[in-house]
């Protein structure tokens, strides 16, 4: 396993370790997970404290010690507080949080699937490889092993929906190493941050948000999805590019006779209600993501939350530069929301948004998007249009964002 290009250049930024062509947890930290997966009564962990407290004993044992690997100050707090029964004449909004029958059930039921689900990691890492291999890989001889997609390397990555699960696990546990993620232009992934601006500015969006976040994992939980999500980083070429690749300038779309496809524009309604399939562009943070795992809570964030599968391309795409676009296609639905305060109407049902298409580009306004110091660089449109350009598009709705 470890003379793999695509595995070796993500295990620096993965929790488990690569020995002998095989994937494993340390054995301390399987003990800790098999102790867990047998429930509260066995690993005593039945409130947001203990749960905290496993979580740092499972750092302790990946040597997650160093200061650059250290979690957001108030993430203990954080998890305390959302999880278990706070004295409400110090919170007095403790009432919006989880109740004590619904701990119950998350520490009973829910923690022990993740635990094994975590266990599971390694051997649903093995498979992913092996199948990425299989017949050439899924794309006739495109590689779509989990990898680093690097910025300037167009490339794509398929997941199952289980291994997805288990990542966010690692994510919710704060499993990743993190030391080596800022110097590769990575965004955040684990779950530290989300759970500590809970308790240092508590608000309404951020408790839904984590909640959003708890009902992905008990709907796994309970039901394993079985799909397939892609990650593709698309890239525009450059003027600099070899001769051969064609690229538009300024004045190209202006004074282009090329027919456009037909399409639809709705006045009304949510690009992620839509029924049919179509495009979703998100104008989006240069880094995957944007704020979603802090304390952001516009388009794209309520979109990794009511979708929570996207965040698990955060793990392996770096920052978008100017001509670069990521399209990710088959991620599940799981809440509702109202509003940019995303008052959350969780999905009891399974409802099946798996073959919708959704297009991130680094969003900086309209000003930067034309000009930069006197040269007209309409880029980050182009690349929008070549990425729907590829699609055919039936319908075309605006995604509703109070913040625009």
């Amino acid at each position: 396993m470890e003379d793999r290009e695509d595995l070796r250049s993500l295990l620096p930024y993965l929790p488990v370790v690569s020995r002998s062509s095989s994937l494993f947890w340390p054995s301390q930290v399987v003990e800790a997970l098999k102790a867990l997966s047998r429930g509260p009564h066995h690993s005593r962990v039945d409130s947001g404290e203990v749960l905290f407290l496993a979580i740092a004993d499972l750092r302790q044992s990946l040597s997650l010690t160093q200061f650059s690997d250290s979690l957001a100050f108030a993430a203990a707090d954080g998890y305390s507080l959302f999880f278990d029964d706070v004295n409400i004449f110090s919170y007095p909004f403790s009432s919006l949080l989880m109740s004590r029958a619904e701990a119950a059930k998350w520490f009973g039921e829910v923690v022990p699937v993740m635990a094994n689900l975590l266990l599971r990691l390694p051997s649903l890492l093995e498979a992913h490889y092996k199948d990425a291999d299989g017949n050439g890989g899924r794309m006739g001889g495109v590689k779509t092993g989990l990898r680093i997609l690097e910025s300037q390397e167009a490339g794509i990555v398929f997941l199952s929906q289980e291994l997805i699960g288990a990542l966010l696990a690692c994510s919710f546990f704060c499993l990743f190493p993190i030391a080596n993620r800022g110097p590769k232009h990575l965004p955040t992934i684990n779950f530290d941050h989300l759970f500590a601006s809970l308790y240092e500015s508590y608000s309404v969006q951020q408790e839904n948000k984590i909640k959003c976040i708890t009902h992905y994992f008990e709907r796994i939980c309970s039901h394993m999805p079985v799909g397939v999500v892609s990650f593709e980083r698309k890239v525009l070429p450059l003027e600099h590019s070899p001769p051969c690749v064609s690229y538009p300038k300024a004045d190209y779309w202006s004074k282009s006779s090329f027919p456009l496809c037909c399409f639809k524009v709705c006045r009304s309604g949510l690009i992620e209600d839509h029924s049919c399939e179509g495009l979703e562009v998100d104008f989006a943070n240069k880094y995957l993501g944007g704020g979603a795992l802090n304390r952001g809570c516009v388009q794209e964030e309520i979109r990794f939350m009511i979708n929570p599968e996207l965040i698990a391309g955060m793990l392996f795409l770096p920052s978008m530069a100017d001509n670069e676009a990521i399209e990710i296609v088959g991620t599940e639905r799981f809440s509702n929301y109202t509003g940019v305060a995303i008052l959350i109407s969780l999905l009891k049902d399974k409802l099946l948004l798996i073959r919708s298409f959704i297009i991130v580009y680094d969003h900086q306004g309209w000003a930067t998007n034309w000009v930069e110091e006197g040269v007209v660089l309409p880029v980050r449109e182009q690349r929008g249009c070549s990425v729907l350009a590829r699609r055919t598009v039936t319908q075309v709705r605006r995604i509703h964002d109070a913040s625009i």
